[in-house]
């Protein structure tokens, strides 16, 4: 076997890098999921290394450790900068919410009883297996929905973040009381650690767009990101939710407005803060590209196609599918009553379903689950969300170029007014924007 070479490793990543950014430039032109073209580019660099005895082992996993961590972090501050807290939002919020909740639990438990019966007997482990399958993965649904009409966009927006977030947040939850046999230590547990988390997360968010909304030097984004993943890491190191940090600065820095009221509000700059989010979310986007990229590329060369084949691994996954697509529709129906279509086959499974799979700690990973159940689950629900579109007479267009072409727009025109109006405009400006965002 060929050994490691570091410079192989870096035009190999370069090269994933720029095919990624193809991708979806292919994505919008044809409807194909640029996830699915990852997934195969990964499949043909396992055959690659395989065919020239290239090692990729310690690389792929120190690698996927690190962008574990980075990448559980960027997702949930993406996913917060995308929400906005606002009283004509409300609505569709608590609607969302409430359908990624529901959804989460129940198909969750669900799915859990169909692994317990065909892979996996302890109902625990079988519960942190079905996890990760239950949930949206929002790095698929933003950069898909946005030709969506504007209702059904912000719902799906909303959805597959508050989807992402509370997966996240309750497979944590369950990995850390793995020991506990008691219900009642459980719920102290989680109740003390959300709101010890949530006070410490308040104060930490307001001190940090205070801090960085008065440094003058023009390289602070990736220092503010440094200092968010020092918190993460911190608090893991501590067994708190550290997720609930990223979130609520994310929901602060994003609403500073409604957070800084009162006495606080002239502690506030707001051009400051307004220039320090608008750049956040650029770097945001790109690192989360980045994280997403590398993620379903190894992702592919993990799995095994023979799988695809295996008959009971269809069963499965069809069994589960049947559960994921049965309580979409009814919880789509209860909350919004009509025009469920193309939302009800906008349901992928993707990112935080890898990402958190291969998070499982080792003691509570089964030998006898296949992992073919994972493929074929990403695959059909990323094929049936790109039938469910073109059918609509949807294409599939990026939420973010979406926002990012409007910010454009608005900020051209700034700069053709003049400077004696410049004030004002830029209050009506930083309105429309985040009327879009």
């Amino acid at each position: 076997m060929t050994e490691f070479n570091a410079y192989i490793a870096v035009i190999a990543t370069s090269l994933i890098i720029i095919l990624s950014y193809l991708f979806n430039v292919i994505a919008k032109k044809t409807n194909i999921p640029s996830v699915l073209l990852l997934i195969i580019l990964g499949i043909g660099l396992k055959w690659a290394s395989e065919y020239f005895g290239i090692g990729t082992g310690n690389y792929l996993i120190n690698l996927l450790e690190i962008l574990g961590i980075v990448g559980l972090t960027m997702i949930v501050l993406e996913a917060a900068l995308d929400l906005e807290l606002t009283k004509d939002k409300w609505p569709i919020i608590w609607k969302s919410f409430s359908v990624a909740i529901i959804s989460l639990v129940l198909s969750s438990v669900a799915t859990a009883y169909v692994l317990q019966h065909f892979y996996i007997e302890d109902f625990f482990s079988a519960y942190v297996y079905a996890i990760p399958l239950s949930i949206m993965s929002s790095a698929i649904v933003l950069p898909s929905v946005g030709g969506l009409d504007e209702h059904k966009k912000e719902f799906m927006v909303y959805e597959a973040t508050f989807s992402d977030i509370l997966g996240i947040m309750l497979f944590y939850f369950i990995l850390g009381n793995v020991d506990t046999t008691d219900t009642h230590l459980i719920v102290w547990d989680v109740v003390s650690n959300i709101l010890i988390t949530i006070t410490l997360s308040i104060i930490i968010s307001y001190g940090l767009v205070l801090i960085f909304q008065k440094l003058n030097t023009q390289v602070k984004l990736f220092l503010l990101i440094s200092v968010l993943l020092l918190l993460y890491s911190i608090g893991k190191l501590f067994h708190l939710s550290s997720l609930i940090i990223i979130l609520i600065f994310g929901l602060v820095l994003n609403n500073h407005q409604l957070f800084f009221f009162g006495p606080l509000k002239k502690l506030l700059h707001n051009p400051s803060v307004n220039g320090i989010l608008h750049n956040f979310r650029l770097v945001t986007m790109e690192s989360a590209f980045v994280v997403r990229t590398f993620f379903f590329v190894i992702f592919g060369m993990t799995i095994t196609l023979a799988t695809l084949f295996n008959v009971e691994v269809a069963i499965v996954s069809l069994i589960v599918l049947g559960i994921l697509y049965g309580l979409r529709f009814a919880l789509l129906k209860l909350f919004l009553r009509k025009e469920i279509l193309p939302q009800l086959f906008i349901a992928p499974r993707g990112l935080i379903t890898i990402l958190l799979f291969f998070s499982i700690p080792q003691e509570l990973q089964v030998t006898t689950f296949n992992t073919g159940v994972l493929l074929f689950i990403i695959l059909i629900t990323s094929i049936a969300m790109t039938l469910a579109l073109v059918l609509s007479g949807k294409k599939i267009e990026p939420y973010e170029d979406f926002a990012s072409n409007y910010w454009q727009e608005v900020d051209k025109e700034i700069d053709r007014i003049e400077p004696s109006d410049k004030n004002q405009s830029e209050k009506e400006a930083e309105k429309k924007k985040r009327e879009i965002i």
